[in-house]
């Protein structure tokens, strides 16, 4: 888990982590420049909790850099991932540690997610499947934050690509390497994470954030092989940008 600014959250995050019906995993908490009292929170669970380590950045290093952090001191043979503001529910690891346990032929496992704010759950979203490498130039197939993913599958395309033109896209990159590399991964039908979200998010994202995710796409066309005419979608994120705001809400909702 990678934390920055999410003091507000962080206790309600671990608490859901406590929690779990599964309870044999360590917590590894890698504090990431907060100018809020997220480092001091974390510092107070890890007093308590001898199953936490808690790593500090000198400075802000961004999500990439952070993760790779986690992943040098993690001992667990699957690394499930977490955001300092959301909810795991209880039986979110058991689930994964069981699928992965009998399906040796995945290496990520996921689930949808239910996305809320202070009004509640807002959107849901769907699974119960395995993305197809035709999905990949589409958006990124494989739900970041609950995901479970074997420790080997890491190490062979080693951890996340810190890159300035990679930020916001970590996670869809990742799942373009492993794929290239011929790994695989489901996800879940039922959903067993509650993601904090604001309905507006996604229109504000900059400009920078949507060139790089224009630019993740062409890399999952160019790695994993796919026909030239699948780089029509690197458009996509772009024409969400400029498309206006009453249009993008309604095709926001249609999800």
């Amino acid at each position: 888990m990678g934390i920055y600014n999410c003091g507000p959250f962080l206790q309600e995050a671990l608490d859901s982590l406590y929690a779990q019906t599964f309870q044999d995993f360590e917590i590894i908490l890698c504090e990431d420049g907060s100018s809020d009292n997220t480092f001091e929170i974390a510092q107070e669970n890890a007093n308590n909790h001898p199953n936490i380590k808690l790593l500090r950045n000198e400075r802000n290093l961004g999500l990439n850099a952070t993760l790779n952090n986690c992943l040098a001191v993690a001992q667990g043979k699957y690394i499930a991932r977490m955001d300092g503001d959301d909810i795991s529910l209880p039986t979110r690891f058991q689930t994964e540690v069981d699928f992965l346990d009998t399906h040796p032929e995945y290496q990520i496992v996921t689930t949808p997610m239910k996305y809320f704010d202070n009004g509640g759950i807002f959107r849901e979203g769907k699974g119960g499947r395995e993305p197809k490498l035709t999905d990949f130039p589409k958006s990124s197939p494989f739900c970041h934050a609950p995901c479970m993913v074997r420790k080997e599958a890491y190490d062979e395309v080693e951890g996340y690509t810190v890159a300035d033109n990679l930020l916001r896209e970590e996670d869809y990159h990742l799942w373009i390497k492993m794929y290239a590399k011929g790994f695989r991964g489901y996800t879940l039908k039922e959903p067993l994470y509650m993601m904090r979200d604001d309905r507006n998010a996604a229109k504000r994202r900059s400009f920078k954030a949507r060139k790089n995710e224009a630019y993740v796409k062409h890399l999952a066309c160019k790695m994993l092989h796919l026909p030239f005419y699948y780089h029509i979608y690197c458009l996509k994120p772009i024409i969400l940008g400029i498309m206006p705001t009453w249009l993008y809400h309604f095709l926001y909702k249609l999800k």
